[in-house]
């Protein structure tokens, strides 16, 4: 006869879920970046269970000129509900890990996903109404311009550079639902007396993750603009481009820009997750800095002067050069 119990594992597992999620009362639990040229060291939103921190005045003022509402705290619901959200769901999962029943772990885990997911909308939803509700008197008004913030991973909002990613508090509550489907894993495998290996649960989530692995922007002639100069990138056989650790595609001219850029101080290198430089023989594909044939040559004439082209191979930049006038 199968026995309705948990294993040990799981209470286990639940128990730290129960222990773990009050921090997520007292830490933030979503953070939105932004960086611009005139803010070096960047600005950002802390959004905490039941409060808004970080650089709110500031962005509050920015917002006043391009008509977006103001934030403050008391305009916000959430903020009032959201703590007893995150209390009830954490004396749940104690008193399934006391009552030690497989139901009562179903019914809880059901609870807490479909909790997260109905978060996710309504922070969508309020990032939408946040981004496409402006003021018609604003000082500044771009037509068919929204401010909407992405809702996780980069965007970009004008001169700004938008990042949102969960703070501490929201990598904890992911890893307490985390908890809870290993200890889903460690019922069905008892019930099922199964020998399947864990990877069979998290590979879905490692996934998932690895989907998210930020690519560089491609090259638009004629409408990007460099990111140093601020002149508009017109050649992208010669063009180079910086991916942040945060997933922003940096753009520049040519390799003099990119130089001139990493000089300035104005980005750390640490960071600079990647850099790449056009293909000169197929503009459309990048290549890693540290793959890249260089070729440097004056008969190049790139749009500021650099006149480097990159390649492939070590053949093909052989090759261009046999074709180029020798210095």
């Amino acid at each position: 006869m199968k026995t309705k119990a948990l294993q040990k594992g799981s209470r286990i597992l639940v128990m730290i879920a129960a222990l773990a999620l009050p921090l997520v009362l007292i830490l933030p639990i979503w953070r939105i970046e932004l960086d611009a040229p005139q803010y070096p060291e960047g600005l950002a939103l802390q959004i905490h269970a039941s409060d808004i921190k970080g650089d709110v005045d500031i962005i509050n003022g920015l917002n006043h000129y391009i008509g977006m509402r103001t934030l403050h705290k008391e305009d916000f619901i959430e903020f009032t509900v959201l703590p007893y959200c995150i209390i009830f769901f954490a004396a749940l999962f104690l008193l399934t890990a006391i009552l030690n029943k497989r139901k009562v772990l179903h019914t809880s885990t059901l609870l807490f996903i479909a909790f997260g997911v109905l978060a996710m909308i309504d922070f969508w939803r309020w990032e939408y109404d946040y981004g496409h509700n402006l003021d018609p008197n604003a000082a500044i008004k771009v037509p068919g311009m929204a401010y909407q913030p992405p809702l996780i991973g980069f965007k970009q909002l004008l001169n700004f550079g938008a990042y949102s990613i969960p703070d501490l508090g929201g990598w904890i509550f992911i890893g307490a639902g985390i908890l809870l489907l290993v200890a889903q894993w460690f019922e069905w495998k008892a019930v099922k007396k199964m020998t399947a290996p864990i990877s069979v649960l998290i590979l879905p989530f490692l996934f998932s993750l690895s989907s998210c692995t930020q690519k560089p922007d491609p090259i638009q002639a004629g409408k990007d603009q460099c990111h140093f100069c601020k002149m508009q990138l017109s050649d992208p056989k010669f063009a180079a481009v910086i991916l942040t650790n945060k997933g922003r595609t940096l753009k520049f001219d040519d390799k003099q820009c990119l130089d001139d850029f990493r000089k300035s101080g104005f980005l750390d290198q640490n960071e600079i997750k990647q850099v790449y430089y056009s293909n000169f023989n197929k503009p459309d594909q990048y290549i890693p800095e540290n793959t890249a044939q260089l070729l440097m040559n004056a008969a190049l004439r790139s749009p500021m002067g650099g006149n480097t082209a990159a390649f492939a191979t070590e053949a093909e930049k052989s090759a261009a050069a046999t074709s180029l006038p020798k210095e």
